[in-house]
Order: C-alpha cells, then sequence, then structure tokens
C-alpha cells in the first residue's frame, strides 16, 4: 500500500451522562459496538476500531461520555457511502448526542462529518439525523 492511497478515520460517539439510565444507556452502546465483526473479515467498522466503554464507569463529575474510534484503510474514499451506511446502522442502535468523523485522505484532502440529534438524545431505534460535511484540501506549491 502506497502512502497516498492510505484514508484514516477516526472520530467520537457523545452521550450525556447523569441520567437515572445510565448503566442501561452504556450497555446499550456497549453492545452495540460488541456486536461488530471482527476487523479480520474485513468489514467497514470493526469492533477493533472502538475504545469500547466499560458498563461500570463512574462518570462523576463529567457530562459527556465519549466513545472513540479509528482505523487505517486503503483508499476507503472510494467506498465511502458503505462506510457512512455502516456507521450510521450503528449509531441507529445507540444512544447519543453528537457524533464526528474525520476523514484524511491524500488526495481528496480532509472531510468532517458531524450528525446531532433532533431532541436531548438519540434513542435506539429512532431515526438517525441526516449529516454534515466540512471539506479542506491543502495542496503543496
Amino acid at each position: 500500500m502506497s502512502a497516498d492511497s492510505e484514508s484514516i478515520v477516526y472520530g467520537c460517539i457523545k452521550d450525556a451522562v447523569g441520567l437515572s439510565s445510565d448503566q442501561e444507556r452504556r450497555r446499550i452502546n456497549r453492545s452495540a459496538m460488541l456486536a461488530l465483526p471482527s476487523a479480520e473479515q474485513w468489514p467497514f467498522l470493526s469492533q477493533e476500531m472502538f475504545a469500547i466503554p466499560r458498563i461500570e464507569t463512574s462518570m462523576t463529575g463529567y457530562q459527556t461520555e465519549v466513545m472513540h474510534f479509528g482505523a487505517s484503510y486503503q483508499a476507503i474514499e472510494y467506498e465511502w457511502e458503505e462506510w457512512l451506511k455502516a456507521f450510521e446502522e450503528l449509531l441507529a442502535k445507540m444512544y447519543w448526542v453528537d457524533a464526528t468523523v474525520h476523514l484524511e485522505t491524500e488526495l481528496s484532502g480532509n472531510h468532517t462529518f458531524s450528525w446531532s440529534c433532533d431532541g436531548d438524545f438519540h434513542i435506539p431505534g429512532s431515526k438517525v439525523s441526516r449529516i454534515r460535511c466540512q471539506w479542506q484540501h491543502e495542496t503543496g506549491l
């Protein structure tokens, strides 16, 4: 794989804490990430790319639970619509407030994709809000 065909994808999914159902929310979110296939099966999303939080984590004093992820791909931008579809399928199964994905490519520049929920938070099984994308491309002289 040459350096110019490598794509880096990273970001985070944020959920509110301090609600009476915190442990249940964490359990559901954790289950959704653990249900992803292994990286050995070449999925767009895999368990290994996520830092999967523990259910019993004490969040005393904090207001946001951050579930971060990252992976390196070979030219994923050519299959980006499929990647986004897989990510939105994961989001549909989770509780979250907002999510951000950064896509860094040599040829297509850097892209930032953001999801935010219409209400206070997304409830598993409800419709995932549409995304907003920002694009940056820097060229060398």
